[in-house]
């Protein structure tokens, strides 16, 4: 008996998955029972648990009418699979392939993803996310001591001219998929490229580093066992990576309509504030933010351009899930926070 328990129009092909596991020897049997189920919490790339012979892998594709610039499976794979000896908390990767869909093949990893929902349920303790804001912070250090040089991922990005090129390929990017007009994102922009530094670190970044990316080991929080979906990661400036994770994270201080469009379990009480989570990871990286601002517009407006991307799919009709109907509000969103920190001078 074979089941998918997926979206529409988000199956899977059961016969190529089962020849494909059977030839990577993961399966015994080309026989055996597949049973499917899609992860639904992810915006990105397609993410499915397969169950067969008492078995379970998880197999990542890019979603239908994406760009690969942005969903590049052979990048995730060959990070996570980099990283296996030296950061460890990434999953175990089995197997990648380039056919078209590209997609691979890894392990599920047990443990918590603290999403908004898990985090309510759970209602959790004040003296709780501070433990989880520290471990948080803490696992985003040790990634950006990784040595990259030594674990061969020395051609993985062009550190020099970095955050020049960022800012001017998520403009690129933003006037691509644009669908409504919105004066502040003019405005972000312009001050962007005017406003951007000139000297900074480099390091290996993950570029989308939140709560709903990475798996803690238990309900002690205090440790961290996989950081997922290496989609973006890069060799580039560390504080870019830092500046889209505060763009993430919102306080139960912002406005009602940025924790809808950014629902994320940081808004509960206990959580430390924005600038307070930058003085922690000030703290314990050794490294200077007072350039703080920039990074905090810049990983708003990656967020803007991302959650347009996926609107832009929407309207064009290659997805029909109902939660992208209104991406573009939150694009939107993200531009009139990033105006409002550059008059306010204020990340809070």
């Amino acid at each position: 008996m074979e089941n998918q328990k997926v979206r529409k129009d988000e199956e899977l092909n059961i016969v190529s998955v089962k020849k494909y596991l059977l030839q990577n020897d993961l399966i015994n049997s080309i026989e055996s029972d597949l049973f499917v189920e899609q992860y639904t919490h992810g915006f990105s790339n397609l993410t499915y648990l397969l169950k067969i012979e008492n078995k379970e892998y998880v197999l990542r594709k890019p979603p239908i009418g994406a760009i690969k610039r942005g969903h590049d499976m052979g990048r995730e794979f060959k990070v996570q699979s980099a990283l296996a000896n030296t950061f460890m908390k990434v999953p175990k990767m089995y197997a990648y392939s380039k056919n078209e869909p590209p997609f691979y093949l890894m392990e599920k990893v047990e443990g918590i993803i603290l999403n908004f929902n898990e985090a309510k349920k759970r209602k959790l303790l004040v003296k709780d996310y501070q433990t989880i804001a520290n471990s948080w912070i803490d696992t985003l250090v040790e990634l950006h001591n990784v040595d990259y040089k030594a674990i061969g991922l020395t051609d993985l990005g062009r550190p020099d001219g970095y955050v020049e090129r960022q800012v001017l390929n998520w403009e690129k990017q933003y006037i691509k998929v644009k669908t409504d007009t919105y004066p502040e994102s003019e405005i972000v922009i312009q001050w962007m490229r005017e406003n951007q530094p000139k000297d900074y670190d480099h390091c290996l970044i993950h570029n989308d580093y939140k709560y709903d990316n990475i798996v803690f080991k238990d309900d002690s929080w205090q440790e961290v066992s996989a950081v997922l979906d290496w989609e973006m990661a890069t060799l580039g400036d560390p504080l870019m990576d830092l500046g889209t994770s505060l763009g993430y994270w919102t306080i139960s201080s912002d406005h009602e309509f940025v924790k809808q469009g950014i629902p994320s379990p940081t808004i509960f009480e206990g959580n430390p504030k924005r600038s307070e989570i930058a003085k922690i990871y000030a703290e314990k990286s050794g490294r200077n933010l007072d350039n703080l601002i920039f990074y905090y517009v810049f990983g708003l407006f990656k967020i803007a351009v991302i959650a347009q991307q996926i609107y832009y799919r929407y309207q064009k009709g290659w997805t029909t899930d109902p939660r992208f109907a209104n991406l573009n509000k939150a694009a939107e969103l993200c531009c009139k926070l990033g105006v409002k920190a550059i008059k306010t001078n204020k990340i809070d």
